[in-house]
């Protein structure tokens, strides 16, 4: 490595104009990869194919339909959906919704399919017809049906009958998300806009699945569109500000804009997607490009303030920075490389896209970035005396109190990790979305006025052919059905066994002590059997029952909760199956809402074998490069406070850790590395280079590279903070915890690792 700082110097400048021009052919040769970058519209993502939850999901919905479905959710100015006008435009929509692209199924109170008895025949017709016609009798013992039938209640019309829904059920081909679902959505919202036309006393909302899918797409494409152009902007002002040279600030914007420029290209030649999280990787390269780039220059220039000629502070400044750069660059690239242990694949994608980056700005940091300047006018005022006497104070200050820096930084620390605990795993995958969010303002008003958004899915399963049918099956699913109904979190349940009850009742002449569970298993079939041929097209059972009516679909719908209260609700309902099914063989809880309520606590599971991987790479990186195992290992304490110290901030005034942060220890670990090898390249080289004491050699440090960490610290924390202004929880937190730990780390290699060093050295 002694010989490669040595030479690389001289070489760069002996070849400056061929380096120029290699380097922006193959950007661009890797950046043109760009064009097979996607955008995934799809909650999946977010889940590895050998995911349980995600599997136990593929297998419902092959066993009867898919549940992905566009909400329209409508609410009279008068607050009584049951009028002329308002059933009249629930018709109308639910006509309309017919012609949403994939739609296979909609549902409304208009065409429930309402059954009752006429002699001795069986009537089954839509609950509202001709709606602008009914007279107040009719519409009055509609409402009397509606909201008061199990099936539509809390699902399909608030029980005060001032909210009313029509949910159409999309099947998408999945040949092609990125058109269609934009394609369903643009349709829906197109809808929505005519309906409000026609009825202005309607407020009109849209929600569901494939909405929540379009939320993603169009929120990753928001930051990109949004937050990058800021970042750049932001970077630009902070670096003139604090580098006072536009040449200097240039090479180093148009080195961040090259990286980026490869990462992404790179990521789109091996197939990597755009996604929430993924496409915040543009911001992390631009952020984390910047440190190598700024201990080059800042090298370079005070080499210039001292009289010395451009070129030669040039290979000078890379004579002294080559090793820590290269060690910085290695660190970062396998603290996001080790993401790939993720259980969430946009993070694996967002790890590879950013260790990408990093390893082009390395490249182009020692190569093409001294080569440009090489080439640009730079101007630098020489100083006689140079010397950095902010930082020299600061490592006065260091030196003198470094019993007491020991003693008050082991206590700080010691307090921030206590609240550590305090944070607990807590998702609410609705929340994702800020309330800028036109889907979150939508799902946060039908959750708090209609139904649950939340849905967990259960295919009870009774063992045999026709088996639903048996009255012993029946009752036992109706009593999980009442157990259900029962539980606070609650809003509705829907499942077949209403539907037999009615149909037992209308075949008993419409007498209310018949709506029960028919005694005899043919009688049941046949029920069904006669039921089934009079449903019109489009509306059958199959979402309900599986095709050997073996089994049933029952599913409920909850309140927005977060993913431990999620899964403890689970948890009771699988007591309740083991602890009284006898007929019931299997039910397990599935569906979106239980995939995202798993999905962070098996990724902090991963994320822990990542974390100490990367922890153990890091080490040995270091112990080799620095020659030293002792310094190798000191040199994890300030790699490992900051990500403690944060997250026991967050305990304190948060408390609560989403998908998002269970990656934040693993990417930070590969970032806070880079201030600790900066500080310890240049300790040690004035101990080895210059004879000098742990003191001298402390105050070295400080005043040969304090001032370049502060800079790319202030320059990191700018960056994050732009990504924590995300609409994006999972990229505002990530964003906004990593300022947090890039903060404490500048802390830890400031006033901590040096008192360290000395300490050590004077026992040894």
């Amino acid at each position: 490595m002694q010989d490669m700082e040595s030479k690389i110097g001289p070489w760069v400048i002996k070849y400056r104009w061929l380096i120029i021009l290699l380097s922006f052919v193959l950007v661009f040769a890797a950046a043109s990869g760009g064009r097979f970058l996607v955008f995934k519209a799809d909650y999946r993502v977010f889940f590895s194919g050998d995911n349980p939850q995600l599997q136990a999901f593929d297998k419902l919905e092959k066993t009867y339909s898919k549940n992905d479905n566009v909400l329209f959710v409508l609410t009279p100015k008068d607050g009584d959906v049951f009028t002329n006008e308002t059933l009249k435009v629930v018709e109308t929509l639910t006509e309309k919704a017919w012609q949403i692209p994939y739609s296979t199924r909609v549902d409304s109170i208009s065409n429930f399919q309402y059954t009752y008895a006429e002699g001795d025949d069986l009537i089954v017709e839509d609950l509202i017809s001709d709606a602008e016609n009914l007279s107040p009798a009719e519409i009055k013992k509609i409402k009397n049906v509606a909201v008061n039938e199990p099936l539509l209640k809390q699902r399909l019309v608030s029980p005060s009958g001032h909210v009313t829904s029509v949910s159409a059920l999309i099947s998408l081909p999945n040949i092609d998300q990125t058109k269609e679902v934009p394609e369903v959505v643009a349709f829906s919202r197109k809808l929505a806009e005519e309906i409000r036309v026609l009825a202005p006393n309607l407020d009109v909302r849209l929600s569901g699945m494939v909405p929540m899918n379009n939320a993603f797409a169009e929120s990753a494409q928001g930051d990109m569109a949004g937050l990058v152009p800021i970042s750049f902007a932001v970077m630009f002002v902070m670096l003139l500000l604090l580098l006072k040279s536009f040449s200097t600030t240039f090479g180093i914007i148009l080195v961040i804009f090259m990286s980026i420029l490869v990462g992404m290209g790179l990521g789109g030649y091996i197939g990597l997607p755009l996604t929430g999280p993924s496409v915040s990787s543009t911001t992390i390269i631009l952020t984390v490009a910047i440190a190598n780039s700024v201990h080059v220059l800042t090298t370079f220039i005070h080499e210039m303030r001292k009289g010395t000629a451009k070129n030669d502070a040039l290979i000078e400044a890379l004579r002294i920075n080559l090793q820590p750069v290269f060690l910085a660059s290695a660190t970062t690239m396998v603290g996001f490389l080790t993401m790939n242990f993720s259980e969430v694949p946009p993070f694996q994608h967002l790890g590879n896209f950013v260790a990408m980056g990093v390893v082009a700005s390395f490249f182009l940091s020692v190569t093409f970035l001294p080569a440009l300047i090489s080439v640009l006018p730079v101007r630098v005022k020489a100083k006689v005396d140079d010397e950095d006497k902010l930082m020299l104070k600061l490592g006065d200050f260091v030196v003198k109190r470094q019993k007491k820096l020991i003693w008050g930084m082991g206590a700080l620390i010691l307090t921030l990790v206590v609240f550590v605990p305090k944070n607990e795993l807590n998702d609410v995958f609705v929340h994702y979305f800020d309330e800028t969010i036109q889907f979150r303002v939508d799902s946060d008003y039908i959750d708090k006025n209609l139904t649950g958004l939340y849905i967990i899915d259960y295919s009870l399963e009774s063992g045999e052919e026709g088996g639903i049918s048996e009255p012993g099956y029946l009752n036992e699913v109706e009593s999980f059905a009442n157990w259900y109904r029962e539980q606070a979190e609650t809003r509705h349940v829907n499942i077949y066994t209403e539907v037999i009850k009615r149909l037992n009742k209308n075949m008993h002449g419409d007498d209310k002590q018949w709506m029960k569970i028919p005694d005899e298993r043919n009688l049941a079939a046949q029920y069904l059997l006669m039921y089934e041929m009079s449903l019109p097209y489009g509306l059958d059972l199959n979402n309900q029952i599986n095709i050997d009516k073996s089994a049933l679909r029952m599913t409920v719908s909850i309140k927005t909760m977060s993913s431990n209260e999620i899964i403890e609700l689970e948890k009771r309902a699988q007591a309740w199956i083991a602890k009284n099914a006898k007929y019931i063989k299997a039910a397990d809880g599935t569906g979106p809402t239980v995939m995202f309520a798993h999905i962070g606590q098996r990724n902090i599971n991963s994320m822990l074998l990542g974390t100490t991987l990367a922890l153990i790479l890091i080490s040995v990186i270091l112990i080799i490069a620095f020659r030293s195992f002792k310094t190798g290992l000191i040199s994890m304490v300030p790699n490992l406070v900051p990500a403690a110290m944060g997250f026991g901030l967050w305990g304190i005034f948060i408390g609560e850790v989403g998908l998002a942060l269970s990656i934040v220890s693993t990417m930070t670990l590969g970032i806070v590395v880079d201030d600790t090898v900066h500080f310890l390249s240049k300790y040690l080289r004035a101990k080895r280079e210059y004879g000098y004491s742990a003191e001298n050699a402390v105050r070295y440090a400080f005043t040969h590279v304090g001032r370049a960490l502060i800079t790319t610290s202030i320059v990191l924390v700018a960056g994050f903070m732009v990504l924590a202004q995300s609409h994006f929880e999972l990229n505002s937190g990530m964003g906004l915890l990593t300022a947090i730990v890039i903060t404490f780390a500048l802390m830890a290699d400031f006033f901590f690792l040096p008192p360290l060093l000395m300490k050590l050295e004077k026992k040894s």
